[in-house]
């Protein structure tokens, strides 16, 4: 991200009457007293310095740009070698055209115009009377109204006061780097004057997680008034996501160390798919290995990115080596890659990972820690008591939740600034429904034949919907004008904004570690449900289908009866529901010749008059009769046959 728009997204947030952390990872104080320990007293007058790193730059090209001259030579196995190459008394013979070229980049550096570190571009845009600066840096340059700049010192005690004039409210910016950091707290304090939402960006965060990670907690703290927003830093250098993985990756282990709410270390600041170390990365890793084997990438192939990254692939025979290289070293190989090329291989590996985590999630396995359900009201209508310790006397429970949520949909304000915010966004409308969404484009997918699949999201009132590029094409969905967009916008959030839903849910909760085995395996979901009153619930959330065999298991006499509506949401999230009456059978949601269906899978023949008299149909489909319920019926019907 370049200065430019980092100062628009933080305006962006300003404007929302929130203010902004900006966390470093190290100050330009360095470059700073190496220039002014090369101006002489009169230069000093009349300090006119640029801190931009463009020396370190020079200064390495100079040194390691390759000039020597090189000689090649046959070894004694007849292999064609390179050596440098020495004159007669032994001095390193250089090559002209590299030395050319070497003095023609520099001198095209240096004609370039001087690029502000982040810190020294805030403050010199915002002004010091806005930006409050916790770097324990003694000394900085500020450039006045008149262009002029002028050296600053900085005593031990400046970061206190700083931080006070951050905290009170009386500066809405503050930039800390770790020499700042350590000790502090800059979080929306119930104590403090400023109790604005802090809106945290994350620049440079290099390999030291650690550092990264302790400067996210001096925003998110216990006793205060809002949560932050993370907002992490990055170019458009895919590369750069080897190092924000890293802190994904610590974050996700942080959470899974903890004993209270996973959300304690990773705040879902980012995606399961951002973890590049994860098991559906590593999987993903070795798909893609396989292609580049085969010949089906478009960002490399395999002799090149062998002689480029340094790894082996394949054996002598062609084949895929057993112990093919680990992703991390993967990842540090493809740093040294050339940007476009970085970029290509990064855009197929995520879409071989985001094929792998959206398959999870719509499977239900996958893991996300403790999601918190925020409800206007929740009633506890029945309290079982699963299982009581005999040596401690705790116990485990499974509670039935009555809960009364209030629907809060994104304004209009909101979704526009995204529109803003993201690049290729489109707005829409639905020609049969007469909804509105805005599309934004997606990570891909990429199948296991090596095939992108573009994808976008459909940013609506309520939720988010990933569709294929391809699909939306066919669909309903066409582009809209702005007008028209607004109006059907409006329409639908103010409708939402009136609705009320009563649901029904159960939650095992209590001693959980000795009955997690016996509660169903393909439904993992941790829940902390909190009412406005403040009262909240911890536990594993529990499918009502799943409830009857979960009481058998515990030999407790209940009896649990599903409703027609249960069924079709639970046939809608890809479930089965087994019924005993008034026969054995189950139902399934299948798809025919590209329609979905409910179907009643294992009917006998002779109930199939039944079946079609109240309300069922039936195709032979491969020389097997089938039983379907129709869609629109589906409520009455399913009641009909739940009653028989």
């Amino acid at each position: 991200m370049k200065l430019p728009t980092l100062i628009a997204a933080i305006n962006l947030h300003l404007d929302r009457d929130e203010v902004v952390v900006v966390q470093l990872v190290s100050t330009a104080e360095s470059i700073l007293d190496r220039r002014l320990d090369s101006l002489s007293p009169e230069e000093r007058a009349e300090l006119d310095l640029d801190l931009s790193p463009l020396d370190a730059v020079i200064e390495y090209l100079e040194r390691a740009f390759p000039t020597q001259q090189m000689q090649v030579f046959v070894d004694d196995t007849g292999t064609q070698r390179s050596a440098p190459m020495f004159d007669e008394e032994g001095r390193p013979v250089h090559n002209q055209t590299a030395i050319a070229r070497r003095s023609e980049m520099i001198e095209h550096l240096c004609a370039m115009p001087p690029i502000k570190p982040a810190l020294d571009g805030i403050i010199e845009h915002y002004g010091p009377e806005k930006v409050a600066e916790v770097t324990g840096r003694s000394k900085r340059l500020i450039t006045q109204s008149d262009g002029q700049q002028r050296l600053e010192t900085r005593s031990p005690r400046t970061n206190q006061s700083e931080t006070d004039q951050f905290m009170d409210g009386r500066k809405p910016i503050l930039v800390f780097s770790d020499a700042g950091g350590t000790g502090r707290s800059y979080h929306a304090s119930l104590d403090a004057a400023c109790q604005k939402r802090r809106i945290h960006f994350l620049l440079e965060p290099g390999w030291r997680a650690d550092r990264a990670i302790q400067g996210l907690g001096r925003t998110h703290r216990t006793h205060q008034a809002y949560t932050p927003l993370f907002r992490p830093v990055t170019t458009n250098c895919k590369g750069e996501l080897r190092f924000t993985s890293t802190i994904a990756r610590r974050l996700d282990s942080l959470g899974a160390l903890t004993r209270g709410q996973r959300q304690t270390g990773g705040q879902n600041l980012f995606d399961p798919a951002d973890n590049l170390e994860s098991e559906y990365a590593k999987a993903a890793l070795s798909t893609w290995f396989a292609l580049l084997a085969h010949g089906k990438l478009k960002s490399a192939t395999l002799i090149d990115f062998q002689r480029r990254s340094g790894l082996k692939i394949v054996s002598e025979d062609g084949i895929l080596e057993e112990d093919l290289p680990p992703i991390q070293r993967w990842l540090n190989r493809i740093l040294a890659l050339p940007i476009g090329m970085q970029n290509a291989i990064f855009e197929e590996f995520l879409g071989l990972v985001e094929a792998r985590v959206s398959a999870a999630r719509e499977a239900g396995s996958l893991d996300v820690g403790v999601e918190t359900m925020r409800v206007e009201q929740a009633e506890v209508v029945e309290d079982i008591v699963l299982r009581t310790d005999e040596r401690t006397g705790a116990t485990s429970h499974l509670l039935q939740l009555a809960l009364k949520t209030r629907a809060r949909p994104i304004s209009l304000e909101r979704v526009l600034e995204r529109r803003d915010y993201a690049d290729g966004c489109i707005l829409l409308h639905n020609t049969k429904s007469g909804k509105a969404a805005l599309a934004e484009p997606s990570r891909h997918f990429m199948t296991e034949q090596g095939e992108l699949i573009r994808r976008v999201i459909l940013h609506r009132p309520l939720r988010r919907e990933y569709h294929h590029f391809d699909d939306l094409a066919e669909s309903a969905w066409e582009e809209a004008p702005r007008g028209t967009f607004e109006n059907l916008w409006q329409s639908e959030v103010a409708e939402l904004a009136e609705r009320l839903t009563t649901e029904t849910v159960y939650l095992a909760t209590g001693l959980l570690l000795p009955i997690w085995s016996s509660l169903p395996i393909d439904y993992l979901e941790v829940r902390r449900i909190v009412d406005e009153e403040g009262r909240s619930w911890l536990g594993r959330m529990v499918h009502e289908l799943d409830v009857a065999k979960l009481l058998e298991k515990f030999d407790i006499a209940t009896t649990v009866e599903l409703s027609p509506d249960t069924i079709i949401k639970a046939l809608g999230e890809g479930r089965t529901v087994p019924i005993k009456q008034p026969f054995e059978a189950t139902f399934k949601c299948s798809r025919v010749a590209g329609e979905k269906r409910y179907e009643i899978v294992g009917a006998a023949a002779e109930q199939l008059p039944w079946l079609k008299s109240i309300g069922c149909f039936t195709e032979i489909i491969a020389f097997r009769t089938r039983v379907f319920i129709p869609s629109r019926s589906a409520i009455s019907v399913i009641g009909a046959l739940l009653r028989a």
